[in-house]
């Protein structure tokens, strides 16, 4: 088995064994979101608040495991295969964290959940970043529009632009922290405008390719 999965493995294994251990010492309502400002704003049942997420995580990672086998142009994903599944293992970590959070906050552990979750969406940001650098065409992974779909070279271009981008919103959304009140903004708008330029990109990039 690959190192990565079992890396994954044991996270999923360690969020179902803290849920089995807390189970017995939380309330029967478990705070499980969380406003712009930091305040709890949704409840939900005892047994969906340690075990969802435990059980999200494992059915991500099925996911995954299965886009490579279903994947029309699965050959292209054999050729970023390392950045894919290291991409795995830090999507597992960073919902287990996001776990790790909710469970200390629900123990009696108050902090500003926001705050704590901006360094590890910058770190993810940036490795999707690294990723996208790497990616081939595929159907599943990346920038997919019909554009980047249909072309090769239009896939490649908009994917380096694309790591750019997300290396950049990796670092703005880091400034979040600085500005507590604003500090969605600064994740949610580079990510949003990032996306919304490879997409327009992309169909200039395929236009300029037809032409040519």
């Amino acid at each position: 088995m690959k190192k990565t999965n079992l890396i994954i493995l044991f996270i999923i294994a360690v969020a179902f064994a803290l849920a089995f251990y807390f189970y017995p010492q939380m309330p029967d309502q478990i705070a499980s979101h969380w406003n712009t400002q930091g305040n709890v704003d949704n409840y939900i049942p005892k047994f969906w608040g340690l075990f969802l997420m435990p059980l999200i995580s494992l059915g991500i990672f099925l996911f995954f495991l299965l886009i490579p086998k279903i994947d029309p142009l699965k050959k292209n994903i054999e050729k970023f295969r390392k950045y894919f599944d290291w991409f795995i293992v830090l999507i597992i970590a960073f919902l287990f964290y996001i776990y790790l959070l909710s469970l200390f906050w629900n123990l009696g552990y108050e902090f500003d959940i926001g705050i704590m979750m901006i360094p590890a969406i910058a770190v993810l940001f940036c490795f999707i970043g690294i990723m996208l650098k790497q990616a081939k065409r595929n159907w599943f992974i990346g920038i997919r529009t019909p554009w980047t779909l249909s072309n090769s070279i239009v896939w490649g271009k908009t994917h380096k632009l694309g790591g750019k981008l997300f290396k950049i919103s990796a670092i703005i959304s880091l400034i979040g922290l600085f500005y507590r009140g604003y500090a969605i903004w600064f994740v949610l708008i580079p990510a949003l405008i990032s996306v919304l330029y490879l997409i327009i990109y992309s169909y200039l990039e395929y236009k300029k390719v037809k032409r040519n």
